[in-house]
């Protein structure tokens, strides 16, 4: 009993604080370039590479998302204190395309580890040219695009070229994951275990996903769908289905009056049932060309932010909405 009245109690709070400094000085330094206390500071563009970086960075990493809930991301301006925020990052994920300013702020932060998730996986050209939007899609093969990767995803510098909307594809946006992850373990090698595990943990449920969407798509009344934004051609060729955007990439675009008179004729031919707008943009054209056409009016989220208005917490569940706005449009047996 009497040994802990030997030590000095200010002996033992010095070895405790002695024991405490030495541990937080060989976490902070293990992190890459000191990170967040022991955390990776992360910067992640929109919602689609925040929620990579937080699924797959798991406990290891404090993630900054540049583009707050609710703000459409194509417009996005930065604040001068977000650029010097992306300057002190240990590691960047973006996607090049979708946001300019963005683009901008990071080519000049000097970030060593930066990544752009369009060079994860192949980009294509869903072609900018509203009509006829995405015609080349009937009929093909669902993986016939696998064909057309000499684009090796660096494609992203045409203006209205390649098409960026990759995550809305979960066999696409479970490669970028895979990239993610390794990128990860690289950018802190102490936790490359972890990044390792929850990588795979993601693609696995990507993985089902994509078989649900199989599934869920295979037999169908229509494989036609009418969209205000122009952002599911991948969606579309993976499953076999055909997108009819009204007006093309920008969500905000007015469609012209003749594109409005083509539509219809698409829906007659086609049997479409449903134009779908999004929760980010205004509804506006949509309910217009559905008074216009007779057509029924749904969501399709292009998830590129999460809002209370979403129909779903995360990418799985709003995934999982968006399979079933399109089951329910398509007439599937």
């Amino acid at each position: 009993m009497n040994v802990r009245r030997l030590i000095p109690t200010t002996a033992v709070a010095g070895a405790v604080v002695l024991g405490l400094t030495a541990l937080s000085a060989c976490s902070t330094s293990d992190a890459a370039d000191g990170g967040n206390g022991d955390k990776l500071k992360v910067t992640a563009s929109f919602y689609p590479m925040q929620f990579l970086t937080e699924r797959i960075g798991g406990e290891h990493v404090a993630v900054t998302s540049l583009t707050k809930p609710g703000v459409e991301p194509h417009d996005l301006e930065l604040t001068p204190r977000q650029i010097g925020s992306i300057s002190e990052s240990d590691y960047v994920l973006y996607l090049k395309g979708i946001q300019p300013a963005v683009d901008d702020a990071i080519k000049q932060s000097g970030v060593k580890n930066t990544v752009d998730a369009a060079t994860l996986t192949t980009l294509e050209n869903h072609g900018s040219e509203v009509s006829g939007h995405d015609h080349g899609h009937e009929g093909e093969e669902e993986h016939g695009h696998e064909e057309h990767s000499e684009g090796d995803g660096h494609n992203h510098g045409e203006e209205g070229g390649a098409d960026p909307h990759i995550w809305l594809d979960p066999v696409k946006y479970a490669e970028v994951a895979k990239g993610v992850g390794k990128s990860l373990e690289k950018a802190d090698p102490d936790h490359a275990a972890d990044y390792k595990k929850n990588t795979d943990a993601l693609v696995a449920e990507l993985g089902e996903l994509n078989t649900a969407y199989e599934t869920g798509l295979k037999n169908t009344s229509t494989k036609t769908f009418i969209t205000t934004h122009s952002a599911f051609g991948y969606l579309a060729e993976r499953y076999g289905l055909t997108q009819q955007g009204i007006a093309g990439i920008d969500p905000e675009a007015e469609p012209s009056p003749a594109r409005i008179q083509e539509i219809h004729t698409i829906a007659e031919k086609e049997k479409a049932t449903t134009v779908f707008f999004e929760t980010l943009a205004s509804d506006k054209t949509a309910q217009t060309l559905a008074k216009d056409t007779g057509l029924k009016t749904g969501v399709l989220d292009p998830l590129e932010g999460i809002t209370k208005k979403s129909q779903g917490a995360d990418y799985i569940e709003v995934m999982e909405s968006n399979l079933a706005a399109l089951q329910k449009a398509l007439g599937a047996k």
